[in-house]
């Protein structure tokens, strides 16, 4: 099989599609023919040398895709030959083939396309089990999600507006701000512009917001305990911009606040299982009678792959960037 192949790490790496040792399905593992895979930034960060997959997994990037199942492991009790499926990954997207734990694979949703199928997993499995396992969510809550405009930004916003939170986001520019708006977000600060610290403040009344997504790092982290309400919940998943800091913990104690740091890729099987359970009965019924939908901003082929993840580096994108591998 073909797969990207990371040949010179590097912030503009180089990268080849060329022939590498088939993948093959383990015990209760399913081999996927790859038609589309979805873009993450931890692809970047993998690509430039700074984020390795766990053990064990593909040493290709990719960390969603959408597919045919061509080869079903032994101990398979939910997909047959055939099926039409998306999966969450801890690697391996790029490739024409991946196999992957059957816990970790849904059926595409029926009226989804295959190439938005493929922009699914990964976001809103952690847009879900961030804002909904690891900080306990309950309806009526106030979420702050920066990067709105971003794929986990966008599955957020879809995700709070199905499950009943008022969701507001930071983002960089006005035809961001508008298009998160138009997504269901219930306000939006630009950060090239304004502080989201005194948008927050606005938004709520001075009370602050219940939950805060944040893949940004250092830079934030004052402002966002700042803005945290009483019991609020700061979830860490990204480093964007440092992970140095100063703070002083009186906010923390004062106002008896959670910071939960949290990843995905290097969980278990059971917890992304679990997490893909959650979206199947959640979230499915939601993307087949169209009142949720994922937001895709480009298609690339795989022919092109220096240009999408160029794209994805200049955060040029509204949501999902896809590669497409096959028919």
């Amino acid at each position: 099989m073909k797969a990207i192949v990371i040949e010179a790490p590097g912030e503009q790496p180089k990268l080849a599609w060329q022939d590498v040792e088939d993948a093959q399905p383990g015990e209760g593992e399913v081999l996927i023919r790859v038609v589309a895979a979805g873009i993450n930034r931890a692809d970047l960060m993998q690509c430039a040398g700074g984020y390795p997959p766990p053990p064990g997994a593909s040493p290709y990037p990719g960390l969603e895709c959408a597919g045919v199942v061509v080869e079903v492991g032994a101990q398979c009790e939910t997909f047959r030959i055939g099926d039409t499926v998306c999966a969450l990954l801890s690697g391996g997207g790029y490739a024409e083939f991946v196999a992957v734990s059957e816990g970790q694979v849904l059926p595409v949703p029926e009226g989804v396309s295959i190439e938005h199928a493929a922009g699914i997993p990964e976001v809103f499995a952690t847009a879900y089990a961030n804002l909904y396992i690891e900080a306990a969510a309950s309806a009526g809550e106030v979420f702050l999600v920066h990067a709105g405009a971003s794929g986990v930004g966008t599955a957020s916003i879809g995700l709070a507006r199905l499950l009943g939170n008022p969701c507001y986001v930071t983002v960089g520019g006005e035809e961001k701000m508008a298009r998160c708006l138009d997504l269901g977000a219930s306000g939006a600060c630009d950060r090239h512009a304004d502080s989201f610290v005194e948008k927050v403040q606005d938004w709520t009344d001075g009370r602050g917001v219940d939950v805060i997504l944040d893949p940004v790092g250092a830079s934030y982290y004052n402002d966002n305990l700042s803005s945290l309400a009483l019991d609020g919940r700061l979830v860490l998943i990204g480093l964007m911009d440092g992970h140095r800091i100063q703070s002083s913990l009186v906010p923390v104690l004062t106002k008896r606040l959670r910071i939960v740091g949290s990843t995905l890729r290097n969980r278990s099987v059971e917890y992304k299982s679990r997490v893909m359970s959650a979206l199947q009965s959640t979230v499915w019924p939601a993307f087949e009678d169209a009142s949720l939908q994922v937001e895709v901003d480009r298609v690339f082929p795989i022919s092109e792959i220096e240009a999408a993840h160029n794209h994805m580096r200049a955060n040029a994108n509204v949501g999902k960037i896809v590669l497409k591998l096959s028919r």
